[in-house]
């Protein structure tokens, strides 16, 4: 039995960032980790790759010979891995006992209704791969209403194709007013609270305001299914790292041994603040949010009562 997680998102989301820092933060655990690179176009690696599918097949080679375009060409990698399994087998085979970050490419249609990536990861699973789906998505889509309704759609999307246990993470978190000031707390966007808050933005924007109709139904949508949550993360601190492990952990059924349990003990001691084991989102906000975002009471109040 091997663990593993198949960490998918975007382009620019930070797929592969994250799997280099989620390595580092495993392997001070105890834990042995190795990065399996499933995306043909990613000619730099900044982490020491244990199977990268360059080996067997790269998109350079695919356009040039085949005349492809880039999400041609992705699809095109996809179809022929999906051919050639029993090399995957092989490769994974070398690892014994290692738990997995499969770094996959960041074309959104591979996710959300071609079915290259799901058989991929069925014939895993019949090999004894206990899997869960980590899909990465930019937090600064937050400070955008529209763009954030998207980001919904295509995280339901992409949890409905799947079929995997699945963990949403809001990455980059320490970038999310980038862009522009939240319209509400952090938490309102995290939990996907009562997405119809939403609408009295949306109608401020004369293009967006037409299509009010469809914006209710498409939030009607996401909140029928209520699957859709967030995790926020940054990389680089240890506190948001242990929160995403501790839930991807649960999601795939991975146990902790008893070394590793000790160097997580370990890590836990060198936090400050008692709020350290769960990260909760206020103290997210508190560290990359500026103090005038809205709660959520406010959100409430009638149109004509809000700040444009």
């Amino acid at each position: 039995m091997a663990f593993a997680q198949v960490v998918i998102g975007p382009p620019g989301s930070g797929k592969t960032t994250y799997c280099k820092g989620m390595k580092e933060f495993l392997s001070q655990t105890g834990r042995k980790v190795t990065i399996v690179n499933l995306d043909p176009a990613n000619d730099f690696l900044p982490y020491d790759v244990g199977v990268d599918i360059s080996d067997l097949v790269t998109l350079s080679d695919v356009m040039e010979k085949l005349r492809l375009g880039p999400n041609g060409g992705l699809v095109y990698c996809m179809e022929y891995l999906e051919k050639n399994l029993d090399w995957l087998k092989g490769q994974l085979d070398k690892f014994k006992d290692h738990y997995f970050l499969f770094d996959c490419p960041g074309q959104v249609e591979l996710y959300t209704h071609h079915n290259s990536v799901r058989n991929i990861v069925t014939q895993l699973q019949k090999l004894n791969f206990k899997l869960v789906s980590v899909h990465l998505v930019d937090a600064h889509y937050c400070s955008d209403p529209a763009k954030f309704i998207g980001v919904l759609l295509t995280s339901l999307s992409t949890m409905l194709q799947m079929e995997l246990p699945h963990v949403n993470l809001l990455s980059k978190i320490d970038l999310v007013e980038q862009y522009g000031r939240l319209a509400f707390n952090l938490d309102y966007f995290t939990e996907v609270l009562d997405l119809g808050h939403l609408l009295s933005h949306l109608e401020e924007d004369p293009f967006l305001k037409k299509f009010k109709k469809l914006n209710e139904a498409l939030i009607g949508l996401v909140e029928d299914y209520s699957l859709v949550s967030f995790i926020p993360l940054n990389i680089q601190d240890k506190d948001s790292v242990l929160t995403a492990v501790k839930t991807i952990d649960k999601a795939n059924g991975y146990a902790f041994g008893d070394l590793e349990e000790r160097n997580l003990k370990t890590l836990m001691s060198c936090a400050v603040g008692a709020d350290f084991e769960f990260f909760k989102t206020a103290s997210v906000q508190e560290k990359y949010m500026q103090e005038d975002s809205k709660p959520l009471g406010e959100a409430a109040a009638a149109p004509e009562d809000m700040d444009t």
